[in-house]
């Protein structure tokens, strides 16, 4: 417990499988830890973008849509575990959605949420973040408690531990008509994005002189679909689609100084 704190241990104990033997993990305890603290920045980071007035938002672009879509299947998977007594598979599912949110999501918004595009599109990035946000806090509650509370206290009054568990019903509501698919599609354009830019050595603030997305005509509507955020978080001053069998993006980055 001094070592990791109570959240890591916790975490270590929840993955364990119900009647199996379960072997002290300080690895496990580590990962935990570190979920814990990726917990209390991205809270912080998503309440400073979010701002005081974002639940008045209306969720109305495609990307925001589809992060909800997949938000509320983990709250069902979720759910369901919970009602089965299978505590791991619960945080398992809220875990493998959580890291691409931050990783992906956030970044993709961030230039939106910040104020970049219309004032429609800044109130549903920003209502989706919090919306996301509260979801996954009340999701993590029964695993790591103690962090769970302290970044609820930020921003909500009581105890995370009494408050409604999330419906997955109400998320789709928020997500009708939505493509889940967009937000996969969206997110592996700019890993590779990334990537060019990571193999080049070269910063990933470094602009993008073009960058042509090839794919089937299905997956290009649903890249399109979020073009102008993997615009903004990829710095790209040209985007363009090409149909093509076989998948890829051509990057071309601007001259160094």
């Amino acid at each position: 417990l001094e070592q990791f704190g109570a959240d890591a241990v916790r975490y270590w104990a929840v993955n364990g499988r119900p009647g199996t033997d379960t072997a002290v993990d300080e690895g496990q305890m580590k990962v935990g830890r570190r979920l814990a603290i990726k917990i209390l920045n991205v809270s912080k980071f998503v309440l400073g973008l979010a701002g005081d007035d974002a639940w008045a938002g209306q969720v109305t672009e495609p990307l925001d849509k589809s992060v909800l879509a997949n938000l509320a299947d983990v709250v069902q998977v979720a759910t369901e575990s919970f009602e089965n007594f299978d505590y791991a598979r619960a945080i398992e599912r809220t875990e493998g959605f959580f890291w691409p949110f931050c990783d992906n999501y956030v970044e993709l918004v961030k230039g939106r949420a910040y104020g970049a595009g219309s004032e429609q599109a800044v109130a549903s990035a920003r209502r989706t973040l919090v919306e996301a946000l509260s979801t996954l806090q009340r999701l993590f509650a029964p695993h790591l408690a103690f962090v769970s509370e302290e970044v609820w206290s930020w921003w909500q009054e009581g105890s995370i531990h009494r408050a409604a568990w999330p419906s997955a019903d109400q998320i789709r509501q928020l997500a009708a008509d939505a493509d889940p698919a967009v937000f996969e599609a969206a997110s592996e354009v700019l890993g590779e994005i990334r990537r060019a830019k990571t193999e080049a050595k070269r910063s990933l603030r470094t602009e993008v002189e073009s960058a042509i997305v090839r794919d089937t005509d299905s997956r290009l509507t649903l890249v399109s679909a979020a073009s102008a955020d993997l615009k903004e978080a990829g710095r790209i001053a040209d985007l363009q689609f090409e149909q093509a069998d076989e998948a890829g993006v051509v990057v071309t980055l601007a001259a160094e100084d």
